[in-house]
């Protein structure tokens, strides 16, 4: 049996506390999530979506600003006990829509949700479990995927916080469309810190057809 990979130990554990420790929810920090979602669904004018799943969103500063621009239906995945209790005790998502797990094993049916996402969540994959990881937020989204990472035009991994092995940057839009044929590209761009309050990434939107 082939060692569990070092990223599921490290974000469920004490490294991915300590990771919800440092990110603060900040009025500034949703506000510019807030744009960021207003920016994509801008995109979906017509037929927006009505649920959607954040796969990993640590505190959920995506899930705590997207009420301000879209009434969807929001659920959640994520690993780390302290960010899934903190979500919860914010008042962000009753606790029945928050799951444990990582993305590799989402526990909802096929077409769950209209939208599945990730910001800043697949560079953090174990590479061993990347494809599986993509293929489930694939099953699990009825209309629409989308994600923000850090692109790289070849799987690059890079050192993150003293550690190896968990972070890996890629051209995740690419991937999906070369693993996907139902998949349509709706747009792509980048989301610029200074404005943000996120990370620089490239985000890539895309439909099923």
């Amino acid at each position: 049996m082939s060692p569990e990979p070092k990223a599921l130990r490290a974000w469920s554990g004490e490294f991915g506390d300590r990771y919800t420790e440092r990110n603060t929810a900040s009025a500034d920090a949703v506000r510019g999530r807030a744009r960021v979602w207003a920016e994509v669904l801008s995109k979906l004018e017509g037929d927006a979506p009505g649920s959607a799943i954040e796969v990993g969103p640590n505190l959920g500063i995506n899930l705590r600003a997207i009420p301000a621009v879209s009434g969807m239906e929001l659920w959640a995945l994520e690993p780390n006990a302290s960010a899934r209790a903190k979500i919860v005790e914010d008042g962000v998502l009753p606790a029945e829509r928050v799951f444990e797990g990582f993305g590799h094993k989402i526990p909802m049916a096929d077409k769950a949700v209209d939208l599945a996402f990730t910001t800043g969540v697949l560079i953090h994959v174990d590479p061993s479990l990347l494809e599986t990881t993509m293929r489930e937020i694939h099953r699990v989204a009825a209309k629409y995927v989308f994600c923000a990472e850090y692109f790289s035009p070849k799987p690059e991994a890079v050192p993150y916080r003293g550690e190896t092995d968990l972070l890996f940057k890629n051209d995740f839009g690419g991937l999906y469309l070369d693993m996907f044929p139902d998949l349509v590209l709706v747009d792509y761009g980048f989301f610029w810190k200074r404005t943000t309050v996120m990370d620089d990434s490239t985000w890539w939107l895309f439909r099923k057809v």
